[in-house]
């Protein structure tokens, strides 16, 4: 089909984004159920001498044929978390975050005994019986066993994000002052760093002031009932109180004033309260700002260039090039700079608009950066043909062909065979 026939509008891209968020959040006919999150699976652990479930959750878009690898979420108390996670992406993965497989960690039993960072007898003056401060030993089932077994099954790359809740954020911390190679990204959600005395608040001062955190990055938030029984206490007066009912909060704002007196250790970080939130609803808006937070260097910048005809082919081939860059000095690897479609879609933008330099650049980068995908090659073929180069148009065609025996690629072969 030629591009005058499919493009009858000049293609906004901010339209163009916005669809595509949206497109996961729209309804499938085909399915029978509202919603159904995460694969059931699960390993033995030498570690923790036992079976544990995880959850994984693919993107959207996933298309087990394309040998595509995606970045990867640890969730802990993944029953409870992964679905909210999934949510959050279902509308900002593709333009605010990367898409990402999700990797929900069962914490069912043992909750206490493996994410607490140090054992104790008491807690605020009263017995304490419950197995805890196992934390080392869950953190080398993570690390030897758990993200081994996922990057050997499916299909995730090393860039790690690692997400808990309430004693979830206390491992969470613990991980990235202790391990900290193990995650890019962390994200602590209302962490109880009241655990043991504040013993982890304690030991991170040395951590972050004789420690290098380039290229790692905090998200933390904090619940608005910052004493139990008094709604009068605030943040503005919080830390002049020495009761036990405000040492959860307490202990959150000082470990953040301790990460900002350390801001020579590279950490990038985020602190956020949220005043009408509980301990119990906190997740949510946590989980939304922080991997917003975690991935503002992936959100697109200069769309405005891409919609003005008046930008010149060289700026944009430099915007395109920069974000190539940006993309993987961030990930370690290289990724796409744009998908596939919105390529495809500009380069048929400024075919309509016979910008035809534009035109070829952006069908070229297509084909660069999607070298396996038959639609580009079959889109250069178009380009070549509208520019009445025939030979090129048969070659691209066959290109297309040879990647995907599509009777559409094999008759578009024949007709422009008849045209040489």
């Amino acid at each position: 089909m030629k591009f005058k026939n499919r493009l009858s509008v000049i293609l906004c891209i901010g339209f163009f984004v916005s669809i595509h968020l949206m497109g996961s959040a729209q309804i499938n006919e085909k399915k029978h159920y509202l919603e159904k999150v995460g694969i059931i699976d699960s390993l033995y652990s030498k570690s923790l001498n036992e079976y544990r479930e995880i959850y994984i959750q693919f993107p959207d878009n996933y298309v087990a044929q394309n040998l595509k690898k995606y970045p990867v979420v640890y969730i802990l108390d993944g029953e409870t978390l992964l679905p909210t996670v999934n949510n959050v992406q279902s509308f900002y993965s593709g333009g605010f975050t990367p898409e990402m497989v999700l990797v929900g960690i069962s914490n069912t039993k043992h909750r206490t005994r493996d994410l607490t960072t140090s054992k104790i007898t008491e807690k605020y003056g009263r017995p304490f019986n419950e197995e805890n401060g196992e934390a080392d030993n869950f953190s080398d089932f993570i690390e030897t066993e758990l993200i081994p077994y996922i990057e050997n099954k499916y299909p995730v790359t090393s860039f790690r994000t690692l997400i808990g809740h309430s004693y979830g954020g206390l491992f969470t911390i613990y991980t990235l002052i202790n391990h900290p190679q193990l995650f890019s990204n962390y994200l602590a959600i209302d962490p109880s760093l009241d655990w043991d005395d504040q013993k982890l608040l304690t030991d991170s001062k040395s951590k972050f002031a004789g420690n290098t955190y380039r290229g790692k990055s905090l998200f933390m938030s904090l619940n608005g009932q910052l004493h139990m029984g008094n709604p009068k206490v605030d943040l503005d007066n919080v830390l002049k109180d020495t009761s036990e009912f405000t040492l959860f909060a307490r202990s959150n704002i000082i470990f953040s004033d301790v990460v900002k007196q350390n801001k020579d250790n590279e950490l990038a970080y985020k602190w956020k309260f949220y005043p009408r939130d509980l301990h119990g609803t906190i997740s949510f808006p946590s989980i939304m700002d922080g991997l917003i937070f975690h991935f503002e260097w992936y959100q697109m910048e200069n769309t405005d260039k891409f919609n003005s005809p008046s930008t010149s082919k060289e700026e944009l081939y430099n915007i395109v090039t920069y974000r190539a860059k940006k993309l993987k000095n961030h990930f370690g690897y290289s990724v796409p700079p744009y998908p596939e479609d919105l390529l495809n879609a500009l380069g048929y933008m400024s075919l309509e608009r016979e910008q035809l330099e534009k035109s070829k650049m952006f069908f070229e980068f297509a084909i660069q950066f999607y070298p396996n995908s038959p639609n580009v090659y079959n889109s250069m073929s178009e380009y070549s043909e509208t520019t009445g180069d025939i030979n090129s148009a048969l070659k691209f065609a066959t290109k297309a062909y040879e990647l995907d025996k599509n009777d559409n690629y094999k008759q578009r072969i024949e007709e422009l065979k008849k045209h040489k």
